[in-house]
């Protein structure tokens, strides 16, 4: 395997002794959009870590037959297995949004590496906090803030974690994201157009105004990266020039 770990950023902040326990181990996976990495009731064995610009949602299912997506995972981190011992059920189907590579681990031998070492067990620990960090604060945003304010946090949130100004996130995802109706989402989307801050091409939404976006957005992404900087400094950087190994 070449050097694709570097391009997980919780994986390139890893001290070299944990590396050292894991890099025998770490294999690379190419994805294409749409794949399932894990559906509900699946035995989690087997630990993914998104590189480059792949991206990953968890997606929930309601009693109506509703998809409602939940979560994103890009470079920042991980899913599967990440504290639990694995061979436990998935609550949640994962699913490819973005196609890409991930590195991958068995659950087992990272949890053996983690009794192995005390930072490793920190470190993934403390990622599993944040993961849950974002998930108290989504429950709170969807309360409180309106379709606008959620539609283009969800949207930074894409293109933070694939670096790009264009992310392959259609209306109808977004609409699942958000939990309501496409109509809904395709009005935002046409009052972003019109104030030319976004385009839609090809099932891809293109940003042209970045900062006008983050204007009509909600605080929760920024709560959420705070969070992140505070337990886990280095692995939520703003740019790819920051995503360098600092001790953890």
């Amino acid at each position: 395997m070449r050097d694709e770990w570097k391009t997980n950023n919780l994986l390139n902040v890893l001290r070299p002794d944990d590396l050292a326990l894991l890099s025998p181990h770490l294999r690379l996976l190419q994805s294409s959009a749409n794949s399932i990495l894990y559906d509900h009731g699946q035995n989690v064995e087997t630990v993914y870590f998104p590189c480059r610009t792949t991206l990953v949602s968890f997606m929930i299912s309601t009693e109506d037959g509703m998809i409602v997506e939940t979560m994103m995972v890009g470079r920042e981190g991980a899913v599967g297995g990440i504290v639990s011992q694995g061979r436990l059920p998935a609550y949640s189907r994962i699913m490819v949004q973005y196609n890409g590579e991930f590195v991958t681990i068995p659950v087992a031998v990272l949890d053996a590496a983690k009794q192995k070492s005390r930072t490793l067990d920190n470190l993934f620990a403390r990622y599993a906090d944040c993961m849950l960090s974002q998930i108290f604060q989504s429950t709170a945003c969807n309360a409180v803030h309106n379709i606008e304010q959620r539609a283009a946090k969800w949207i930074l949130a894409a293109i933070e974690r694939t670096g790009a100004d264009e992310v392959p996130l259609t209306q109808d995802r977004l609409s699942s994201m958000l939990g309501v109706g496409r109509s809904y989402v395709s009005r935002v989307i046409g009052r972003f157009k019109e104030d030319r801050i976004l385009n839609v091409r090809r099932g891809h939404i293109v940003i042209h105004d970045k900062q006008q976006l983050e204007a009509r957005s909600c605080t929760c992404n920024d709560t959420v990266k705070s969070h992140f900087n505070m337990v886990l400094k280095g692995v939520y950087p703003e740019s790819e020039r920051d995503a360098v190994a600092e001790e953890v």
